[in-house]
């Protein structure tokens, strides 16, 4: 990149009284500087990042921090790269200081440790976002930016003083913000950082203990709120960085996260993982919906995945009755005793797979304190390994389990499913039971991920083991080579083969990278903190599924209790008290920025016919176009008019599963529509949707999806 060498306004000739030299001098010149910081910056951090990826990579921790500096460097010159001169998101002129200051995506100095922008996230930058007329923040002014092919093609002042005019200042009879609300939308989310409300900047702020409801309806700006968030902690929490866990993002389904894929990254955060709760689960990428109501009903409750604790440990019962084990032509007696204690010897929250291992080193402790002859320790437990009957003794009484196999036991064994849900009725328990018990629903998942966190991986103690015998098939190799070399030792060489005989480089000798290994799942956690959208949805089950992954309950829970599809007839207080959460606070987000007041004025009694206390939120624009109905027939020539008159921007068909996709025209179901937004969309026949509140929440999201247009048409 080079110096700035034209201006970075590139405004229309509508706008020209915005380029007079007096309102935008003083802006070129800091740009100069940004454009000669980024210059040396994108070049400073080139060479650092090639001295760290030339550099050797070390072990163990090590290695995790070359990988963590190397990740981060490639992140910032990714988005310094990918931004440029549009790293600013404006500036504000407190009323105190002439000196504006510049914001901007990340924080920048020049080489003489001047600061050209200030990291949107600092607090240093919160004026900028949270000012309003009632509450200035002490700023006397604040200009933002509209940047369009890396040049700006629009800006817009506030002025909180009457001083903060002073011929500096371009007023308008619109806002940034508002202005954005009548621009085109396409696949993707829309950058709205520059024009961040204070309402949702407040929220984007708030501290990370506890959990943090974001209670809020259509249009709201939830989501923005939720992904600003979540690059603001990382920032300002030292508790949520990535080496402390990080951040798991969870949002609705797989059309939402493909929406807001750009936003994290380009707020200069990466290492975020995001998921839909299927992802947490092995066999949720298969699972179908339940069928039955009912039996989706019974296995939601939070006491259903509680009862995989009895069924694992029905598992980890002791045996009875002793058992004599020979080694040596000893004859050693294990008796109930000793198995009831080694029983007791794996530590508190190991899982069962794994903590059969520590009940076998109980054994041989056990058993090694009963033998008096001189077998070394070695063989000795190469001994146990083989006898036969204490293995299969082991393996009766504390077996390695897969989850799989352990929840469809509950749904083809009654009697065991009776044991570990003794509160389910005769009935219910014949309504869960299945002829194929593993043909695995959406409704299964919280069991099985509760099941597979109980047990862990039954490959565990196998993996170990062979690990175990490759080092010390390595250490055997190593010592025989050392010991060939200290035959053919001189003098000079002594001091060296006598290091090399130490037990502590032996060690060090053993190539790690060489051993086997498994590859980690990286949504296992335990994550720092857990942001969920679209949280009105989750049943008690799934969210036991969010909790077991971060032991903090540090949460930001978004969503709408007028959008759940199977209603919410709690406050959010009292559904989190009862799946287990303990500090709970509650944001509420009321205007709609996105939905015109046209639209809402037909969407409203939609949602208040079944649920009369809905958070309906009030539309703070019009745009002059009043919602429009026809016939079924009419689909095409809606869509081609539109087509014809938008040359840019998205629509979606809902309701019609026959219709078939374009590259500008989106089917969905009201479902799969949640989250997102289009400048058009066409409802096919609403009213078949559904009954009661599911088909009135159907309704309600599908309408307040349109940004410009919404179009109802129906076949009568």
């Amino acid at each position: 990149m080079n110096p700035l060498t034209t201006s970075a306004f590139d405004l229309p000739d509508r706008l020209s009284p915005k380029a007079d030299p007096a309102l935008i001098a003083r802006d070129e010149r800091q740009f100069a500087a940004i454009a000669e910081s980024l210059e040396l910056t994108i070049a400073e951090l080139s060479d650092r990042l090639d001295a760290e990826l030339k550099a050797p990579g070390g072990t163990g921790q090590q290695a995790m921090d070359r990988d963590i500096e190397v990740h981060r460097l490639n992140g910032r010159l990714r988005t310094l790269r990918r931004f440029g001169l549009d790293l600013c998101l404006g500036h504000m002129v407190r009323a105190d200081d002439p000196d504006p200051v510049y914001v901007g995506r990340l924080g920048l100095t020049d080489n003489e440790g001047r600061r050209l922008l200030v990291d949107w996230r600092s607090p240093a930058a919160e004026p900028f976002f949270a000012a309003t007329h009632a509450d200035p923040m002490g700023l006397a002014s604040r200009r933002r930016y509209r940047w369009t092919g890396g040049r700006i093609s629009d800006y817009w002042d506030e002025v909180f003083t009457a001083d903060g005019l002073e011929g500096h200042a371009a007023l308008d009879d619109q806002s940034a913000f508002i202005a954005s609300l009548g621009t085109n939308r396409s696949e993707r989310m829309r950058d709205v950082l520059a024009t961040i409300q204070a309402d949702q900047d407040a929220v984007i702020r708030a501290g990370s203990r506890g959990a943090l409801v974001v209670d809020g309806g259509p249009g709201t700006g939830k989501t923005v709120v939720a992904l600003h968030r979540t690059a603001h902690l990382l920032y300002s929490d030292p508790r949520l960085g990535h080496r402390r866990g990080g951040v798991l993002f969870v949002g609705p389904h797989r059309p939402y996260l493909a929406y807001v894929s750009d936003v994290l990254p380009s707020l200069g955060e990466e290492g975020v993982q995001t998921c839909v709760l299927r992802d947490l689960v092995a066999e949720g990428a298969g699972a179908g919906v339940e069928t039955d109501p009912e039996v989706a009903r019974l296995k939601s409750s939070a006491d259903m995945v509680r009862a995989i604790e009895r069924a694992v440990r029905f598992y980890e019962e002791p045996p009875a009755e002793g058992i004599t084990v020979t080694v040596d032509w000893s004859h050693i007696r294990l008796t109930a005793d000793d198995w009831a204690e080694a029983f007791e010897a794996p530590e508190p929250g190991t899982p069962h797979n794994e903590a059969r291992d520590q009940v076998w080193e109980k054994l041989v402790a056990i058993l090694r304190d009963k033998y008096d002859g001189d077998v070394s320790p070695d063989l000795f437990r190469r001994a146990l390994r083989q006898d036969e009957e204490l293995n299969a003794a082991l393996g009766r009484a504390w077996p390695l389990l897969e989850a799989a196999d352990l929840v469809g036991d509950l749904w083809s064994v009654p009697a065991y499913l009776r044991m570990c849900a003794p509160w389910l009725r005769p009935e219910e328990v014949r309504k869960l039971q299945r002829a194929d018990p593993q043909a695995w629903t959406v409704s299964d998942l919280p069991l099985l991920d509760a099941a597979r966190q109980r047990l862990g991986d039954p490959e565990a103690s196998r993996h170990r083991r062979r690990r175990e015998a490759a080092v010390a098939a390595e250490r055997e190799y190593r010592a025989q080579v050392t010991e060939n070399l200290l035959r053919t030792d001189d003098d000079w060489q002594g001091m060296l083969m006598t290091m090399l005989t130490g037990q502590d480089l032996q060690n060090s000798l053993v190539d790690e990278d060489a051993l086997p290994r498994t590859e980690p799942d990286l949504l296992v956690g335990p994550f720092a903190h857990i942001v969920v959208d679209e949280a009105q949805e989750l049943t008690d089950a799934e969210w036991q599924m969010l909790l077991l992954r971060c032991p903090s309950r540090s949460f930001t829970i978004v969503g709408d209790r007028a959008q759940a599809r199977h209603g919410f007839a709690e406050s959010w207080q009292e559904r989190l008290e009862r799946i287990g959460f303990d500090r709970i606070n509650l944001a509420s987000l009321s205007i709609n920025y996105r939905t015109p007041e046209e639209i809402m004025a037909e969407a409203e009694p939609v949602i208040r016919a079944a649920l009369p206390d809905a958070n309906v939120p009030t539309s703070i624009r019009s745009n002059g176009l009043p919602v429009v109905h026809g016939s079924v027939s009419d689909l095409s020539s809606v869509l081609d008019t539109w087509l014809v008159a938008h040359a840019d921007g998205i629509a979606c068909v809902i309701g019609d599963p026959t219709f078939r996709e374009t590259s500008r025209v989106r089917s969905l179901t009201p479902e799969l529509a949640k989250g997102l937004e289009f400048d058009l969309v066409v409802l096919i026949d609403p009213e078949g949707f559904g009954e009661g509140v599911e088909g009135a929440v159907d309704r309600y999201v599908a309408m307040t999806r349109a940004t410009q247009q919404l179009v109802i048409l129906t076949s009568s």
